[in-house]
């Protein structure tokens, strides 16, 4: 049986063949990769006469999470806009540093809309339909870091999401600049803290009385 083989392979060999034939080509795509574009899709044409269309990015499998990634928990909802509101604090230390990056970034994404000073006087703000509320008006100076973080990710009203453009960080870093112009003497106590200072004062007083 083998000797069978090398005498079909030397017949084969030395048999007259086109000199123009540029021969038979053994698995071409191991070395001749399809030329395909970055996030799109392309159609490839096989032996058959069939067709594939192969998505260049794929999409990762259901369930897992980049390296280094920690998702937003809180859903682009109602119900997840009043969660994050309670729940979401920002992980970041308010120090100079993250504060002047957030303003940074204010420039380049805010301002155009909600102007330097966070009174929605932007250039681009004055030309919309209504424009963006002062974030030191009274129902706006109060929001949560959270609350703030949910609308920056996801957007609200005529503000379009910006989580494709900013990181978590530089959301987080965002949040604490808008707060900055909004408290630029300083971040109030959070609610909780000053019901608590109230209560030590209460018992204090009682102890007194005693």
């Amino acid at each position: 049986m083998a000797v069978f083989g090398c005498v079909t392979v030397a017949v084969t060999s030395c048999s007259k063949h086109d000199a123009n034939s540029p021969g038979v080509e053994y698995m071409p795509d191991m070395y001749r990769s399809p030329s395909l574009e970055t996030n799109s899709f392309s159609i490839v044409a096989n032996a058959d006469g069939s067709f594939d269309t192969i998505e260049t990015n794929r999409l990762p499998v259901a369930g897992t999470i980049a390296r280094g990634f920690m998702p937003f928990p809180y859903a682009n909802t109602p119900e997840g806009y009043e969660l994050a509101k309670l729940n979401a604090h920002n992980p970041l230390e308010r120090n100079d540093m993250n504060t002047k990056q957030g303003e940074e970034l204010y420039g380049k994404y805010c301002v155009h809309c909600h102007g330097a000073t966070g009174e929605g006087d932007g250039l681009v703000g004055g030309k919309l339909p209504g424009p963006p509320p002062p974030y030191t008006a009274p129902d706006k100076i109060n929001m949560t870091e959270g609350e703030l973080f949910h609308i920056i990710a996801y957007g609200k009203g005529l503000m379009g999401p910006h989580s494709s453009l900013l990181t978590a960080d530089e959301r987080w870093k965002l949040v604490l600049y808008v707060q900055h112009l909004q408290h630029p003497d300083g971040m109030p106590a959070p609610v909780a803290d000053s019901v608590a200072a109230k209560e030590v004062k209460v018992k204090e007083k009682s102890k007194k009385g005693k």
